[in-house]
């Protein structure tokens, strides 16, 4: 178990309900090996659940806290404060909480830097901290993100930092984003040491891309595929006609059509038209917004017309895939543990 240190930085993990166990222990080892490295405790952390009991991860591991969100609110103006919060969500958003957005609205005031790994962006945004800002949200989070928190930056990148705010997608990028943190504070070459130790190749870069380039995802190398194929990603909510994509691109209508039937497989139309229902799949297990919002944003003449469509392609209506989806991510079984990340400060 780490130990309490005097000097150095201290970081306070907010864990929310079904917060991911790879994105927490991706941050949290990060600052594990700088101290291995360092050879002394520089890093110390603590965990806090709303009511100070076990919390579930989406694993079904129930990790144990150290304190109660009341304690540490009561203590943001005492010394001896966390010098960063880190509020760990997961796949699933989180339900309102003013409670939490409270605590984070007093943290910023205060000019406590802030952090948000996964679903626990939405926390950040809930509070108002996020207004302007930039911030790095899952590909798998974004439609339903950028619909409910248009005064924000969204960006499908690995991490953000923009001021005192680092936001990351999840994954394995919150040991990147952490060991940047390492690196601005204690140089390049102690954060290069950590990696050797990680095995890790390199740390990427804050407004580093999350996903895949778009070749390599739909395996292809035409460049002019490529262009058509990212205007349509750009025109989701508002399909684009074929007639004003040819310009653009320099074909005629009829050679893209045989351009997407050589490289794809099937029509521009089709194609267009399940990245439009793939968006659609992703704001149906990703948000709580209405199927008609969805048909909306997703380019549907109306609810039904989405309704009958979706259904043709995935085999079940919006609705069961959204009960179905609910259904699976119910953990099945708890593991209480008393992990060894737990840090009494």
């Amino acid at each position: 178990m780490q130990q309490a240190c005097t000097q150095g930085r201290r970081f306070t993990f907010y864990l929310l309900d079904g917060f991911t166990q790879h994105a927490f222990t991706s941050a949290l080892e990060a600052l594990r090996l700088a101290n291995d490295v360092l050879g002394r405790s520089h890093y110390s952390w603590r965990i806090l659940t709303r009511d100070g009991q076990p919390t579930l991860s989406s694993c079904g591991i129930r990790m144990v806290a150290d304190a109660a969100l009341t304690s540490e609110h009561d203590g943001l103006h005492q010394p001896g404060r966390s010098d960063m919060i880190v509020v760990c969500g997961g796949r699933a958003i989180p339900p309102a909480d003013g409670k939490a957005e409270g605590w984070l609205r007093l943290s910023r005031r205060g000019s406590l830097p802030v952090a948000a790994l996964a679903g626990g962006l939405y926390s950040l945004a809930r509070a108002g901290v996020l207004d302007g800002r930039r911030c790095a949200v899952h590909w798998e989070h974004f439609p339903d993100f950028s619909e409910r928190f248009f005064m924000t930056k969204p960006r499908q990148t690995a991490f953000e930092i923009d001021g005192e705010l680092y936001t990351c997608a999840g994954g394995n990028a919150p040991f990147d984003m952490f060991l940047r943190i390492v690196e601005d504070e204690l140089g390049r070459d102690l954060a290069n040491r950590v990696c050797e130790v990680a095995l890790s190749d390199r740390v990427r870069k804050a407004g580093e891309r999350q996903r895949l380039p778009l070749q390599s995802r739909v395996g292809i190398d035409n460049r002019l595929l490529i262009e058509i194929i990212e205007q349509m990603e750009a025109n989701l909510a508002e399909p684009l006609k074929l007639a004003d994509i040819t310009p653009a691109t320099g074909l005629s209508r009829r050679q893209i059509e045989r351009l997407f039937r050589r490289e794809m497989g099937r029509s521009p139309k089709r194609y267009y038209l399940q990245m439009r229902l793939e968006r659609a799949h992703l704001l149906l297990v990703n948000s709580s917004l209405p199927v008609f919002e969805i048909a909306v944003v997703c380019g549907f003449s109306s609810a039904s017309h989405f309704s009958r469509t979706y259904r043709e392609t995935y085999g079940y209506t919006p609705q069961r895939t959204r009960l179905a989806d609910l259904e699976h991510r119910q953990p099945s079984r708890s593991i209480p543990i008393e992990s060894d990340c737990v840090c009494q400060t």
